[in-house]
């Protein structure tokens, strides 16, 4: 975020703007701007209308009961989100349709239809029953992208069991903290999954996870088979297969109330343990239905692929329960983007005629960097629709996605959300809102946001400052589980009675919001807040280089000072000329307050499993600490030679 209007100018100067195809806005759900007319006019009706699409077995009484900091939605109504994923699209063709496909990383496959997969569900709805499961219990999941996952999550949702899903790259120790703070007796997860070639020891680290603790039974999905054998403890550990074979497929669905808990799903905050984020079941279904149906125009005959891994909100929202509310096709792969070559992707778009794309600008950046011609190999000529989600994407970036990708031909949706919001609040209509490159664009339609300065007061065009959400919206956190105290203290102090998201923005002229990251990844330089985000954007931009990442260090003169890791394209030569380029190249972009004090080359940057780089960690590099906590890193060993290279260069 940059307080300085003039350093704004210069900051994503972006002129191109993209109006909707013309062939594509004609078919489109949302093709002008009736529904933004019909959420102004009447909010609460807006919604009324989405959670009408579903199936309720007991009607709402009132739309929205809202009390700062809590919100109900759709207050007394009772419905069951299996039986709106499942159940309603038996009764049509869509019985055989395939609900899910699936590609694992070695190459098998699975397509299940709504009909198999409800019949699956149900069993497992039964098994869990049968392991004295009851409504309101939680389960933890602990899985690889392997259906079993879904259909877990499901059968929890059928029986009224909160789900909790740990991502599958978590450590044993991350894994513990969740199942604890959940209270979880019942654990699901694999004898091991597959990432990169490699085996990752799913039931293992599950074995050291819960020593000690009160989880009384593990049932274990057989991926690995005689590859990767396991210890299975009498008495607790049951095999996921063995137990189905008898379980029956007849589930009635429990009813449950609008406000009734989902599932948790937990944040992995910097620092302090985790945040177990609550999601309901009306509001939450109503706004990934709705979000599902206009952002991504989803239609009965598109193949629609998350690459994001179901362990995040992402997968949750936008894999699972968003696509199979809307009977929808959505592909799910278990392996990594580059395994075993680097057009896996763009080998599966084609091999399953995939219509709609969505991804993060790290997996972007990282295509930009392997380079064009390996989505060149593929025919992507079904790609109607791209997206991208989990952080502020650059310009360049997203001209790369559209042309290597999308061929110039189909409309991005560069979306933003959080782990908190449930669902997409900012993003384009795709048929209906012309596009600019780096620009999540407009809140969708019965969203109110705003950019607002430090005494909560809207800014200016072209202005930077926080943004926030001045009213309640249906997938809104409920809470944080067992600890009100931080969710009024996180969200709602420091603006009272309005959502702050913690991320800051800026309005440009038209309107148009512009997400410049978090606004703890600010760098003060001598009274003047920069966004890393900024800075990253500007180093990207330059035609060297492939990725960045930017942090601030303590500076004795200046306050902070900047100091930035760059991945640079392959075949570019490293040097000093091109380090003073990239620090004039920023200054230009930016002005002379943004240049980098240090830059250094990075082969790879630290990031999470999930593709999200570890600006802490760069930090602790930067400042000399010692390193904090490496264990959700993809590859802990990036960040140690980051701060031996750091350490040579500072001798």
């Amino acid at each position: 975020m940059v307080e300085d209007p003039k350093a704004f100018e210069a900051l994503l100067q972006e002129d191109r703007v993209f109006p909707p195809p013309g062939d594509f806005a004609a078919k489109a759900h949302a093709k002008d701007d009736s529904l933004y007319r019909m959420a102004e006019e009447d909010p609460d009706g807006f919604w009324a209308g989405m959670a009408e699409n579903l199936d309720w077995f007991t009607p709402w009484t009132q739309v929205l009961d809202w009390k700062p900091p809590y919100a109900k939605w759709f207050v007394d109504g009772k419905l069951n989100v299996s039986y709106n994923c499942l159940d309603r699209h038996l009764k049509t063709w869509r019985r055989n349709k395939a609900a899910i496909i699936w590609e694992g990383e070695p190459g098998d496959s699975r397509t299940i239809t709504y009909d198999q997969l409800s019949r699956e569900v149900n069993q497992f709805a039964n098994v869990l029953k049968g392991q004295g499961v009851k409504k309101g219990d939680r389960v933890t999941i602990y899985l690889g992208m392997v259906p079993e996952l879904p259909i877990a999550m499901l059968a929890c949702a059928r029986i009224g069991a909160p789900h909790s899903v740990v991502f599958g790259g978590f450590s044993p120790e991350s894994l513990r903290q969740r199942i604890d703070d959940a209270e979880a007796k019942v654990v699901i997860t694999a004898d091991g999954g597959w990432r990169r070639g490699g085996m990752v020891p799913l039931k293992k680290n599950t074995d050291e996870a819960i020593e000690g603790s009160g989880v009384e039974t593990v049932i274990v999905v057989r991926r690995m088979g005689d590859r990767m054998p396991v210890d299975m403890k009498a008495g607790r550990d049951l095999w996921w297969h063995d137990l189905m074979k008898g379980a029956s497929a007849a589930c009635e669905p429990e009813p449950m109330d609008s406000e009734d808990l989902l599932y948790l799903l937990y944040t992995s905050g910097t620092t302090g343990k985790p945040k177990g984020i609550m999601h309901t079941t009306g509001g939450y279904l109503t706004g990934v239905a709705a979000t599902t149906k206009y952002v991504f125009d989803l239609k009965d005959e598109d193949v629609f692929w998350c690459t994001a891994d179901i362990g995040w909100v992402t997968g949750h929202s936008y894999i699972v329960y968003g696509p199979l509310a809307n009977g929808g096709t959505s592909l799910m792969y278990e392996g990594a983007p580059d395994f075993p070559e680097r057009d896996r992707f763009w080998s599966i778009i084609e091999k399953y005629r995939v219509n709609t794309l969505y991804t993060a600008p790290t997996a972007i950046r990282s295509f930009m960097r392997w380079g064009g011609e390996w989505p060149a190999r593929h025919d992507m000529s079904s790609l109607r629709l791209l997206g991208t989600v989990g952080e502020p994407i650059n310009p360049e970036a997203w001209m790369w996605y559209y042309e290597h990708i999308g061929g110039k031909r189909t409309p991005i949706v560069d979306t933003w959300w959080q782990t908190e919001t449930g669902h997409i609040l900012i993003t384009p209509l795709p048929g209906a809102v012309a596009t600019k490159p780096g620009s999540a664009t407009r809140p969708f339609p019965g969203i109110k946001a705003e950019v607002v300065n430090e005494r909560g007061e809207p800014v200016g065009a072209g202005q930077g400052g926080y943004l926030v959400l001045t009213r309640p919206w249906p997938g809104m956190l409920r809470g944080i589980w067992g600890d009100p105290e931080r969710y009024q203290g996180t969200y709602w102090n420091r603006f009272p009675g309005i959502y702050f998201t913690g991320d800051g923005a800026k309005r440009d002229k038209d309107g148009y919001i512009w997400l410049l990251g978090r606004v703890d990844d600010v760098v003060n330089v001598a009274g003047h807040r920069i966004g890393t985000m900024e800075v990253e954007s500007a180093l990207v931009d330059h035609r060297s280089v492939a990725e960045a990442a930017v942090i601030g260090k303590n500076h004795e003169v200046k306050g902070q000072a900047i100091s930035a890791f760059v991945t640079v394209k392959e075949g570019v030569v490293q040097d000093d000329k091109l380090i003073a380029e990239l620090r004039e190249h920023v200054a230009r972009k930016i002005g002379a307050l943004a240049r980098p004090d240090d830059i250094f080359f990075a082969a790879e940057l630290p990031k999470t499993r999930s593709g999200k780089i570890m600006r802490r960690l760069l930090r602790d590099v930067a400042e000399g600490r010692a390193l904090g906590d490496t264990t959700t890193l993809a590859d802990p060993n990036v960040v140690a030679k980051l701060k031996s290279q750091y350490e040579e260069k500072e001798a």
